[in-house]
């Protein structure tokens, strides 16, 4: 009897991943028939059916459920073996697969690159741009090293560790420029422009506001470019964190100004399993992801706030 192989479990779970032949053939660079062949050898060898084929997409059978979570966590185990030889090997070397949340990544990511390039010039760097929850998710799967996102995550089986903290700022029509900056009570009564359902900064931005009993005339854009363009359409108001400010407001007609006290704030860190090998040599790195603060560097145990020079007290035209 054939027994099953790691090239078994790697096929089986991209398929419970992309219940689909195509895309998981695609992630695992085979043919479709390949995948399809190695899929039905592994149910041959178990002599219980894993999946149930239809014409468009498969589903998973309740032993395939089973089985495509015993195999991840087997997979996880086989990976982290890797690490572990890696890790004591000395400086980190070889692929880094690092997450960030899509309203971090546009004005942190580049830098980071090019200075972990710099300093760690063994390192494969391998980014990857999504929500908060898929980041956790891939994080805890073992898909991902480690990754940038808004703290607390909350997770036990996650380490965190506090990169820097910064305001976020109000972006108008540039024609309400010279009037007064709304108190936060009155920002639900305006038609606020947030990001759609799965970002953070969405649930930290409502959270802000939800201060007054309702939010009314809420609208949502897909990324802080649509909003803040949407801004100088003149369709509503944003909010957007200080780091975006510079890239996002320099071809928008709109207006940024500093919130009256007390300011909404988040705090960005990096995130990763308590059970990596490499966790231990993770520090340079978080260290030199701390020195690319916009503003300045963050104390590991208390945080830093962002200097708010870039943002004056009162309205402010972009």
């Amino acid at each position: 009897m054939s027994a099953i192989t790691m090239r078994h479990l790697r096929y089986f779970d991209a398929l419970s991943q992309q219940l689909h032949f195509g895309r998981a053939a695609e992630a695992c660079a085979i043919s479709q028939p390949a995948l399809s062949l190695q899929m039905k050898e592994l149910e041959d060898i178990l002599g219980a059916p894993l999946i149930e084929r239809g014409a468009r997409q498969v589903r998973l059978t309740g032993l395939g459920e089973v089985f495509a979570e015993r195999a991840r966590d087997i997979l996880r185990s086989v990976d982290e073996l890797g690490t572990l030889a890696r890790a004591a090997d000395g400086p980190l070397t070889g692929p880094l697969r690092i997450g960030m949340i899509p309203t971090v990544a546009p004005y942190l990511l580049p830098r980071m690159i090019q200075r972990l390039q710099a300093s760690h010039p063994t390192l494969d760097l391998r980014p990857r741009e999504t929500v908060t929850p898929r980041l956790v998710e891939d994080l805890l799967e073992g898909r991902l090293d480690m990754a940038v996102t808004a703290l607390p995550v909350s997770e036990p089986a996650l380490l965190e560790q506090p990169l820097f903290a910064e305001e976020f700022v109000l972006v108008r029509p540039l024609a309400d420029a010279d009037a007064p900056v709304p108190p936060p009570e009155a920002l639900p009564e305006m038609r606020l422009l947030l990001l759609e359902e799965g970002h953070c900064f969405r649930d930290q931005a409502l959270s802000f506001c939800n201060r007054a009993p309702t939010i009314r005339n809420l609208m949502e854009g897909s990324s802080l470019s649509t909003l803040v363009q949407m801004v100088g359409a003149g369709i509503g108001v944003t909010l957007i964190p200080q780091m975006a400010v510079a890239m996002e407001t320099r071809i928008a007609p709109v207006a940024v100004a500093r919130l009256p006290a007390p300011r909404p704030s988040r705090t960005i860190g990096v995130i990763w399993r308590r059970t990596n090998p490499l966790g231990r040599h993770y520090a340079p790195l978080v260290e030199t992801m701390r020195s690319l603060a916009p503003g300045g560097t963050l104390s590991p145990a208390e945080g830093h706030a962002l200097s708010p020079a870039s943002i004056p007290p009162g309205p402010a035209t972009a």
